[in-house]
């Protein structure tokens, strides 16, 4: 082989190189902001769910604060009424 076959064909061997490093440099990129959006969506799914937790939370303080002013503004109603009816 010459020096100018030997040359030539380096020269393309390096081109195929540069291809396939841009290609994987593309490939890369098109990952990376797959894996980003993936990222993003799990980070809302997490922050609507987190959410929903904190709105039942404060359902049920509420419904059990409501319930125990009920019992115990009954309560208080009874036993005044027991004491000056007695």
């Amino acid at each position: 082989m010459s020096n100018t076959q030997y040359a030539l064909k380096m020269r393309q061997s390096l081109a195929q190189f540069e291809q396939a490093f841009h290609h994987e440099a593309e490939e890369d990129q098109r990952r990376r902001e797959h894996n980003e959006a993936k990222a993003q969506w799990k980070r809302r799914k997490k922050a609507h769910e987190m959410e929903l937790q904190r709105r039942s939370v404060r359902f049920y303080v509420l419904a059990f604060s409501l319930i125990s002013t009920a019992v115990i503004v009954t309560v208080v109603m009874l036993a005044t009424l027991y004491i000056l009816l007695v």
